[in-house]
């Protein structure tokens, strides 16, 4: 009797896009496989460069990671609108305003966030804005409002 066997197909990695912002300015971009937010780190790979050298990137040392639609991101960065009042999803999420320890702010929703962990997500108020979501480093943060 003759058997086939089905190999097992492995399991695809996801491939985020994600630019990663030191606290001190520096600024990292490619992809990663390995994020996540209970680890101290994860790795990027530069997008279309020879050698592709892989940066380590330790959360230590970050401000915040943007999972973005593009690299490039948008032209015209600068809000023109408030968008305190935009509607957020309805549910347990809330609104806050992040202020870094720089004076830079974002503004997103969040389920929840404690800034005793390493960090938390916050997915962006505009509905046009190339970030997808957003860890940000609770170390690099001075101050948190929250409103419904």
């Amino acid at each position: 009797m003759f058997v086939l066997e089905k190999k097992a197909e492995p399991i695809a990695k996801v491939q985020n896009l994600v630019v990663a912002r030191y606290r001190d300015g520096r600024i990292v971009k490619g992809t990663t496989y390995d994020f996540g937010p209970q680890k101290k780190g994860f790795h990027v790979v530069p997008l279309g460069k020879e050698g592709r050298k892989v940066t380590e990137v330790l959360f230590s040392d970050l401000k915040a990671v943007f999972f973005v639609k593009s690299l490039e991101g948008k032209q015209d960065h600068p809000l023109t609108k408030d968008v305190s009042e935009e509607k957020a999803e309805p549910g347990t999420q809330m609104k806050v305003k992040i202020t870094f320890l720089d004076g830079e702010t974002l503004m997103g929703t969040t389920q929840g966030y404690t800034l005793e962990r390493e960090g938390f997500f916050i997915v962006p108020l505009e509905e046009d804005s190339n970030n997808l979501r957003i860890f940000v480093i609770s170390k690099a943060v001075k101050e948190v409002d929250t409103w419904k």
